[in-house]
C-alpha cells in the first residue's frame, strides 16, 4: 500500500508568514515539503472561493497564515480574516469536508521556528485525516 502524502496549499501573507516560511527554509530547519506557497499581499486577499476551489482542484489541506492581530500592515485585514476562516468552517461542515482540513495562524516574520512546527503539525492532522474524499462540488449549486 502506497503512503499517502498530503497536498498543503499554504497561502502566507507577504509580510509576516511568507518571511517566517523563508527564515525557517533558510534557517535550514525541517518541516515537510507537501506545502505549496502562495504568497498573497495580506491574509484577507484569502477568499473562500480560493479555499474551496483548491479542495475541488484535489488539495488534501489549506493553511492560511497572516500577521498576528494588531499588526496587519493593512490595519484590520487579520481581523476579516479570521471571520471569514470561522464561516468557511461552518460552509465545509455543511458541504461534508472537514473543516479540519483548514486552518488559519498567525506566523510573524521572525517566527521561523513556529512556522515550522505549525505546518509539521497540520501536515501530520492531514495525514490522519487521510485524502480528500471525493466530492461533487457542483451537487451544492444546482438547483434541485
Amino acid at each position: 500500500m502506497e503512503k499517502f502524502e498530503p497536498k498543503i496549499l499554504c497561502l502566507l501573507c507577504k509580510w509576516c508568514t511568507y518571511s517566517g516560511a523563508d527564515l525557517a527554509g533558510t534557517s535550514r530547519m525541517k518541516y515537510p515539503p507537501n506545502g505549496i506557497v502562495v504568497k498573497t499581499l495580506c491574509s484577507s486577499r484569502v477568499d473562500a472561493q480560493h479555499v474551496m476551489e483548491a479542495f475541488q482542484q484535489g488539495i488534501d489541506g489549506v493553511f492560511i497564515g497572516g500577521c498576528h492581530p494588531g499588526d496587519c500592515h493593512y490595519q484590520t485585514g487579520n481581523y476579516k480574516t479570521r471571520r471569514r476562516v470561522i464561516l468557511l468552517k461552518k460552509t465545509m461542515e455543511q458541504m461534508g469536508i472537514n473543516p479540519e482540513r483548514l486552518t488559519l495562524e498567525w506566523i510573524s516574520a521572525s517566527e521561523g521556528k513556529r512556522f515550522a512546527r505549525k505546518i509539521k503539525e497540520f501536515t501530520s492532522k492531514i495525514k490522519d485525516l487521510g485524502p480528500l474524499p471525493e466530492y461533487d462540488f457542483t451537487e451544492s449549486t444546482e438547483n434541485k
